[in-house]
């Protein structure tokens, strides 16, 4: 058992996010407006769609309280739900899933802050919905686009694509650490010290050898209490996230930070909260990183998070 325990566990993608609401008609309308449609409706449990091919990545639940609900990965072969349901901190036995897609999942508690975290294997991929055009743009001396070809767009919800990250606060940031990038294949794009040389937050990315992968799928930093951040869901190109933009700010939504770029993972960025108090984002444009990527560090500041866009809000890390 000790060498199976050394093990890591393979991770392939991120794939959905769970919250629980209070309201939840207000949040349907919200996530709607969000630029989500409906995989399936069950009455007090809604699952939201992207375009893309999971067959689900936001699940929505009834409750008696607004809460974060853990965010589900899919794992690389039966072998690594096993090894989860023996070897992680409270694991449930492996068990079929009833959500859109079925499979197996096994739910586990994050050792710090013991927050729920799930992983699944076998899940039905959807056909893709959506298929949006690359635009072409014309630069002062090259020009893409011919005589009378013209960019016309209209006003609605930025379709989501899918899940790209999540990230929260945790009370303990080298034990987090440890635990992620030892017992699954996380490993750090960017590691970010306080002046006094700890480091406090990191944006971790799946190992996937020479496959290139999303610069970060989950992320963290350190804090007196645990909570959840916010949950980041990738859109078509900048002018789908505009217009998004303009769609939630035009029904009377409360925007958080954007339209931005950031400097670490290089997103365009436009964050919202939900009727519910949470934090959702809209994303274009990542970067991509592989196992030749090395681990950045750097110092934690004021013009670290972003280049150009909105001052980044007194209140956006608490």
């Amino acid at each position: 058992m000790a060498s199976e325990q050394l093990r890591k566990i393979r991770l392939v993608r991120i794939a959905h996010v769970y919250y629980t609401h209070a309201d939840l008609d207000q949040a349907r309308q919200f996530l709607l407006d969000f630029g989500f449609t409906v995989g399936e409706d069950r009455g007090e449990t809604i699952y939201f769609k992207g375009y893309g091919t999971e067959p689900f990545v936001y699940c929505a639940t009834k409750g008696t309280e607004n809460a974060f609900g853990g965010a589900g990965f899919v794992v690389e072969a039966m072998e690594d739900l096993e090894l989860a349901s023996k070897t992680l901190p409270n694991a449930t036995a492996i068990e079929d899933s009833d959500a859109p897609g079925g499979g197996k999942r096994v739910t586990f508690y994050d050792p710090v802050d013991n927050f729920p975290f799930h992983l699944v294997y076998g899940q039905t991929a959807v056909p893709v919905t959506a298929h949006l055009p690359e635009l072409d743009y014309n630069y002062p001396q090259t020009k893409h686009r011919d005589v009378n070809k013209t960019q016309r767009f209209r006003k609605g919800p930025a379709p989501v694509h899918k899940l790209g990250h999540f990230g929260c606060c945790v009370t303990n940031f080298d034990k987090a650490l440890d635990f992620y990038t030892t017992r699954f294949n996380l490993k750090p794009s960017d590691l970010i010290h306080n002046a006094e040389g700890k480091d406090i937050t990191t944006f971790l990315h799946l190992d996937r050898g020479m496959e290139r992968v999303d610069h970060h799928t989950f992320f963290f930093f350190e804090g007196p209490k645990y909570h959840v951040h916010h949950s980041s869901f990738e859109v078509h190109d900048f002018d789908v996230q505009s217009l998004g933009h303009q769609w939630l700010r035009d029904n009377g939504y409360d925007l958080v930070w954007g339209v931005g770029r950031h400097v670490l993972g290089s997103q365009i960025f436009d964050y919202w909260y939900d009727r519910s108090g949470f934090i959702l984002e809209h994303y274009v444009d990542g970067d991509l990183v592989d196992e030749t990527t090395p681990i950045s560090r750097s110092q934690a500041g004021p013009d670290s998070l972003h280049i150009w866009g909105p001052p980044l809000p007194p209140t956006f890390l608490q």
